[in-house]
């Protein structure tokens, strides 16, 4: 199954996803990323069924949002990935839905 394009749907979230891909905070060249990386390992569910809006999520081996934050760490130097990562924390700790976060994420990055 593959992810989502940035200008697709979300993709859904796999089954059994955890954050033990996503760097860690001494793999960071940009400690200003810091935060939005501590926001993925956080929810990493939750960034797994969201596609990333910025041109990183054309590449098929980017699957979801959370994936821009393992690997390389792409996330690190992009201002849409991690404002989307803190956005997502800030929802789940209103508790809203993945489908209420994917909405709040479309309407502020839209395609």
């Amino acid at each position: 199954m593959q992810g989502a394009s940035h200008t697709g749907s979300h993709p859904e979230p796999r089954p059994g996803i955890d954050a033990s891909k996503v760097l860690p905070d001494s793999a960071l060249t940009e400690s200003s990323a810091a935060p939005a990386f501590a926001d993925a390992r956080a929810i990493p569910q939750i960034l797994d069924g969201i596609r990333c809006h910025c041109n990183c999520g054309d590449g098929k081996e980017k699957y979801s949002l959370l994936s821009c934050y393992e690997a390389d760490g792409m996330a690190q130097l992009c201002d849409v990935c991690q404002g989307q990562a803190r956005l997502a924390r800030r929802l789940v700790r209103l508790r809203r839905s993945l489908p209420q976060i994917r909405a709040a994420i479309d309407a502020k990055w839209p395609s």
